[in-house]
């Protein structure tokens, strides 16, 4: 008996089967297939630097000190502390920071830096980029213009700035920026991260990461799901991997070198309201499993964000990241702006008189953290100011 469809049709053949149409009728050229074909738009010269770049941000030791905080978001922060939100007092206050004891030199790989901070001077004359790059760091910056309401979803967003970003990046490069940051936002509810939330964020990522490297920047690639929400740890699992997932089709999609990015995500945590308090050991072993699931080996590092936990927390979930047993292929490092800083604000008080204790806490913070990045962090008790102090922002935007 004759079969009721034909072997090189698709569609069932309703009436009596009769041989179908040559195959060239639907298609100019049958017997090839074609495939994508990724144009090379960086030379070996190019990747290398890239890569270079890459590598020496995450050596071994080191990690991201994000002082890369709008200046509404200053504003909070120098709130807290009772000091006035003016450029001098911003200047003053990263100075800081900028020109700390040399001990801090062999903890921080880069630094990002906020588009009015790149410009600024330390007292004696000397742009801020020259200063980092004088203590051996790379100078970052961020280039998104913050989130935006994305049409028909719930409340979700994407990341506006990518127009301008070309010329923009080209101007960075020339004024001594050699990596930047761009940051997406999902948040875990029962309906989100969408399927439109996480393909829009994830499609934004990969162009801003193409534009930078055309121009020998360092994307570090930002997909933050917050921590906003009771969800428990298996859930945040879950849309950690979906979302890492997406970003890196999006990424493979656009032709981005990947031995010439950094990712910058969030830890895998339970939400803030969730009832169960896991242990550090969970909490490492659900992030390195998701990561090891989604982010080639490609990838040289992984600078987490601290997500709204305090400094002590931050410091102890990365040492026990590194010291999971599972195979990690790639650097695991911070990039943290209040969990390295927490400390330090609330110790400089807006006071000049208090610098040199500002410093000391800064200090503290990021040998903290060089350790844990290597999986050496034994606490000692003597955390800081504001150590154990949750710095958790519902909705959090900078």
């Amino acid at each position: 008996m004759s079969p009721p469809f034909s072997s090189c049709c698709t569609t069932l053949c309703l009436a009596k089967p009769k041989k179908c149409a040559p195959l060239h009728l639907f298609s100019p050229e049958p017997q090839r297939v074609r495939m994508p074909h990724a144009y090379p738009f960086l030379t070996p010269e190019q990747k290398k630097e890239l890569s270079d770049i890459a590598h020496r941000i995450v050596a071994p030791g080191k990690g991201i000190l994000a002082a890369d905080e709008s200046t509404g978001s200053v504003a909070k922060r120098f709130q807290s502390i009772n000091a006035e939100n003016t450029e001098e007092n911003r200047r003053l206050y990263r100075q800081l920071l900028f020109t700390a004891d040399e001990s801090v030199d062999s903890c921080i790989g880069g630094v990002i830096f906020f588009h009015e901070t790149l410009y600024q001077k330390s007292d004696d004359g000397k742009l801020f980029p020259e200063l980092i790059k004088d203590r051996g760091m790379v100078v970052g910056i961020k280039v998104d213009k913050g989130v935006v309401p994305l049409a028909g979803t719930n409340g979700e967003t994407t990341t506006q700035g990518l127009d301008g970003l070309y010329e923009r990046c080209a101007q960075y490069k020339k004024d001594g920026a050699d990596f930047a940051k761009w940051r997406c936002v999902l948040k875990i509810t029962p309906t989100t991260p969408s399927r439109l939330a996480i393909i829009e964020n994830a499609n934004v990522l990969a162009r801003y990461a193409s534009i930078c490297q055309m121009h020998g920047i360092v994307p570090i690639v930002e997909p933050e799901i917050l921590p906003d929400g009771d969800h428990d740890l298996k859930r945040c699992q879950y849309v950690t991997e979906k979302v890492l997932a997406a970003v890196y089709k999006a990424l493979s999609d656009h032709h981005v070198y990947l031995e010439g990015t950094l990712l910058k995500p969030n830890m895998v945590t339970a939400g803030h309201s969730c009832q169960h308090k896991y242990s550090a050991q969970e909490i490492a072993m659900a992030t390195v499993t998701a990561l090891r699931r989604t982010v080639p080996p490609a990838v040289p590092g992984i600078t987490f964000l601290s997500g709204g936990q305090s400094e002590e927390e931050a410091t102890i979930n990365l040492n026990a990241m590194n010291q999971c047993p599972l195979h990690r292929p790639w650097a695991l490092t911070f990039s943290y702006g209040r969990a390295l800083q927490a400390s330090a604000l609330k110790a400089w008080g807006g006071k000049k008189e208090n610098g040199k204790a500002c410093q000391e806490q800064y200090v503290k913070r990021a040998l903290s953290n060089s350790q844990a990045s290597i999986g050496k962090y034994v606490s000692s008790g003597d955390h800081g100011a504001a150590a154990g102090d949750s710095l958790f922002v519902a909705n959090h935007a900078y």
